[in-house]
């Protein structure tokens, strides 16, 4: 079987390589590094970041402890070396894994001309500049991102063609840029450019309270940023559960990071005299009327779009719109033989969604029957404190008519939690009338690690009983789903 999969994020590579060990013949278009927005400009250099942030604030609660006489302080740059480090380090292991048999990487930018053909054209700009457009996307706009570096290794792209049984289309997305006047302004930032920044800023306005918004507000106040967050719904996080929304935002409230909530940026602009690259003030409402804010830095972390524009998908009929590529629960577009993965179809824009999205596509391509159910998909965001969800909220299940019950439990009467001196938190598990667990929601230490066990026992259809009746090891954080 040939194979032709268009992006080598985590959606792209990881099903390529798959395909390969089941012996299909895989070409993997890749218009960028290997690796993606998650490798390179998201999931891997933000948690680099946390890290150092983490690190930070221990030492800084190290007297509690016992620990005394510590005088540290932060080098940003040895911090940023890291990340950098990291982010190498990850993506040569993923390039070193694509050199196997059977796989064929190709550096250039994808477009259909059937729906078993594809064209490779040269990427554009050349190798060579920091920041990748995704694979087939053409780089559009201030905030999005240009060309990169090649790939060691990758086949040379001239204007190749090649066919295939299947291809399966995993471009992912970039930053939303929203038209609010001023947006383009120096000093106005995605998320990629936030990263690559060489210094702290002392000021940061962050517009969107969503994951990657809290994310970076949390790092950099960490890091010694003041941080104000505008965003547009009534609360921060708007798909998590209300509860976990709200104990987070007082949390990193608590910590120096001012928020206004359901309020709309009206305008960027550049403070008189301090030049456009300066300093931006952010003029944004409130509740009794308008509100201005200064920043050397504004983030723009509203959201992002699927990256569609340049694979031709309108002359073979792919059906798609501003929210992405429309699939069934088997990945399959509307033209047989094409398959979409990841962020590029507007769901779940995660990482490990892209995963599992590429590993249903291919069984289905190879007709395996697999036990996969991409509805039951973790969320999480880390910040200090983190906080995780899988499954449906309370909200969730009144809109579909189901009656639910709460059980909440907290992290202040948890053992291991009060030795790590990480009291501050909650667990909400959500049950159907018949007691069958259907959310889990999580405000504490270690949250993204914890939520799993919800997934588990969720994935099984089990119940509360069967949740408690699970011995757990005593201390642990565990412990938090035991009521």
């Amino acid at each position: 079987m040939k194979l032709i999969v268009i992006g080598a994020g985590p959606g792209g590579y990881e099903t390529a390589l798959l395909a390969a060990q089941r012996g299909a013949e895989v070409v993997l278009i890749e218009s960028g590094r290997v690796g993606g927005t998650c490798l390179n400009e998201g999931c891997i250099p933000t948690k680099a970041f946390c890290r150092s942030a983490e690190m930070l604030e221990e030492l800084r609660r190290a007297g509690e402890f016992g620990v005394t006489g510590l005088d540290c302080g932060f080098d940003f740059g040895v911090a940023a070396a890291r990340k950098d480090a990291v982010v190498d380090r990850l993506r040569e292991g993923v390039e070193a894994l694509l050199k196997r048999p059977g796989l064929t990487l190709v550096h250039g930018r994808a477009s259909f001309v059937d729906s078993h053909t594809v064209r490779v054209a040269p990427a554009e700009p050349a190798c060579g500049a920091p920041g990748a457009a995704a694979s087939g996307e053409a780089a559009s706009a201030p905030g999005a991102e240009a060309g990169v570096a090649c790939d060691a290794g990758a086949a040379p792209a001239g204007e190749n063609v090649f066919t295939a049984d299947a291809v399966i289309i995993a471009t992912g997305s970039r930053p939303s840029w929203p038209d609010i006047p001023g947006a383009h302004l120096g000093g106005v930032v995605s998320s990629a450019e936030l990263l690559a920044v060489d210094h702290v800023p002392e000021r940061l306005c962050v517009i969107g309270g969503g994951v990657i918004g809290l994310e970076f507000a949390s790092i950099f106040r960490s890091f010694g940023s003041e941080v104000t967050v505008v965003e547009y719904c009534r609360e921060i996080l708007p798909r998590f559960d209300k509860d976990i929304s709200k104990r987070l935002r007082k949390s990193l409230a608590s910590r120096g990071i001012e928020f206004y909530t359901g309020s709309r940026v009206l305008g960027i602009s550049s403070v008189e005299g301090m030049g456009q690259d300066s300093v931006a003030e952010v003029t944004f409402t409130v509740r009794d009327g308008e509100k201005k804010t200064v920043a050397d830095m504004v983030l723009m972390a509203v959201g992002r779009r699927p990256a569609v524009d340049a694979l031709n998908l309108d002359d073979v009929g792919v059906e798609y719109d501003a929210r992405g590529i429309k699939t069934d629960g088997f990945m399959r577009t509307n033209v047989p033989g094409i398959y979409a993965v990841g962020d590029i179809t507007g769901g779940f824009m995660l990482a490990h969604a892209a995963t599992m999205q590429g590993v249903k596509a291919l069984d289905h391509i190879m007709g395996v029957d697999d036990g996969i159910d991409l509805s039951l998909m973790p969320a999480a965001v880390f910040t200090m404190p983190e906080a995780a969800s899988v499954g449906m909220t309370e909200e969730d299940c009144a809109a579909a008519g189901i009656r639910c019950t709460a059980r909440k439990t907290f992290f202040r009467a948890n053992g291991k939690a009060l030795c790590l001196g990480e009291t501050e938190g909650m667990c909400k598990v959500i049950t159907d009338a018949d007691g069958r667990i259907v959310g889990c929601h999580i405000f504490g230490p270690h949250a993204s690690d914890l939520i799993h066990e919800a997934a588990a026992f969720m994935s099984r259809g089990a119940s509360l009983e069967d949740m408690d009746a699970m011995i757990h090891v005593h201390p642990s954080l565990s412990e938090i789903f035991r009521g």
